[in-house]
């Protein structure tokens, strides 16, 4: 980890095609996105998450080829946060890739604390994919 943000990775044993068809899917989200809560839901044609800090808009990339399922989470009060992440082709399989963003002001502990939290959600993701072969 660094001052300005870490990469977090994981393994997973299905094709980059059949995981990113999963992942891209932002009805799948609260199914291993747990930062999103229980409930992502389309109104007016946005994408509305209701979490413990209350609802925000969720705003997910085009379907691609490149494997790319970038996402920004926009608070109430406007303030945004982006998350690059990434389904990588590997042998048979794939990975899973999230640069995790420190926010300015966030401590060491806050930031690791995240990390973790990213982390056993890459695993929820890990364990579906792997799951539904």
């Amino acid at each position: 980890m660094t001052s300005r943000g870490c990469e977090l990775r994981i393994t997973v044993e299905r094709s980059a095609a059949e995981a990113y068809e999963f992942l891209s899917m932002p009805e799948n989200f609260t199914k291993w996105a747990s930062g999103l809560g229980k409930s992502l839901q389309k109104v007016d044609g946005e994408w509305i998450a209701q979490t413990a800090a209350g609802p925000v808009r969720v705003l997910f990339s085009e379907a691609n080829t490149f494997g790319v399922l970038d996402h920004s989470v926009i608070r109430e009060n406007g303030t945004g946060v982006y998350v690059p992440l990434r389904v990588v082709p590997k042998g048979t399989g794939c990975e899973l890739v999230l640069t995790l963003v420190r926010e300015p002001g966030m401590s060491d502990e806050k930031f690791a604390a995240d990390a973790e939290w990213v982390m056993r959600d890459l695993h929820a993701a890990k364990r579906l994919l792997e799951l539904h072969r």
